[in-house]
């Protein structure tokens, strides 16, 4: 059997687009229309999707540091662990916001 590898490079592009998708859900405001609209929400809910989005920020901001630190430090195994962060971030943030509706 041989071993195959993402190149790092490859890694990096992911995580750099999962942080703009991130961004643009949190930042952006695009998670509020996609939890909170459509098939009657309760009146509170962005209020309620607040906390889930602090939640997600926190673990955004371990990926972006697993993401700055194996940039600058040239950790290439660390860009798996990143683009990991990025995916869990992006999970709280889905399935709180569905908890949420």
């Amino acid at each position: 059997m041989t071993r195959t590898s993402v190149p790092p490079a490859i890694l990096a592009a992911v995580s750099l687009l999962l942080a703009t998708l991130w961004g643009f859900a949190v930042f952006g405001g695009w998670s509020r229309p996609a939890f909170c609209a459509g098939l009657e929400p309760s009146p509170d809910c962005a209020d309620r999707l607040a906390p889930v989005a602090s939640l997600s920020e926190l673990v955004a901001l371990v990926a972006a540091g697993t993401m700055g630190f194996a940039w600058f430090a040239r950790r290439e195994s660390l860009y798996g662990v990143a683009v990991a962060a990025w995916i869990a971030a992006l999970a709280v943030l889905f399935f709180g916001g569905l908890a949420v509706r």
